[in-house]
């Protein structure tokens, strides 16, 4: 039986812990990457997909023909069915996106870049789970050396995020990334591993 599409790795990882930087190894190698967040960011960008039902849902959310985003925290923070409401949106247009996206990959793998993976049940809809982690004090440090980050704003992403030791013990593999070059030569030996199975 031949494989119909490219083979989906799922990579995710908490706050600070590389994910960014390890999605661009990829796409270096010449892998294609789907990335979440810039899907949301292009359906609330002006005229996107998102800006009519969350319209429906939020009309005070919508500024400039454009989703406003801090009227969107504003509104989560105030309201403890807003999340859900906004989700119900949201999930079916990024899931139609990443179908797009895989539908057109012309390649032998491919990434899709999301930070809740796990959290959203999205492990299920790739072949492999790749996280990336590197211990709490390096994660705390990068993520406190961002501009205007708080400690409390730290603490709340990380309440909304999977522990890094339950997202380490459900990936298939995950990739180190203390150090560029070591996250490197994981991402490397990764495709390797995986063309030479699939031959």
């Amino acid at each position: 039986m031949t494989r119909k599409g490219p083979l989906v790795i799922g990579l995710t990882g908490s706050i600070g812990m590389g994910k960014s930087t390890t999605a661009a190894m990829f796409a270096e190698e010449g892998i294609p990457v789907w990335d979440a967040d810039k899907a949301v960011h292009k359906l609330y960008s002006k005229a996107g997909a998102a800006v009519t039902g969350i319209a429906a849902i939020r009309p005070e959310a919508i500024v400039d023909g454009a989703v406003d985003r801090d009227a969107l925290k504003s509104w989560i923070s105030q309201d403890p069915e807003a999340l859900r409401r906004i989700e119900k949106v949201v999930h079916p247009l990024v899931a139609a996106d990443r179908a797009a996206f895989l539908q057109d990959v012309d390649s032998d793998i491919a990434v899709v870049d999301v930070p809740l993976l796990f959290e959203t049940g999205g492990d299920k809809a790739v072949d492999l789970t790749v996280v990336v982690s590197v211990p709490e004090a390096d994660q705390r440090a990068r993520v406190m050396a961002r501009p205007g980050m708080t400690e409390s704003q730290f603490q709340s992403i990380l309440s909304k995020q999977m522990p890094d030791d339950q997202k380490r013990a459900l990936a298939d593999v995950v990739i180190p990334t203390t150090s560029v070059e070591e996250a490197r030569a994981a991402v490397q030996q990764l495709i390797r591993t995986l063309r030479k199975a699939s031959g």
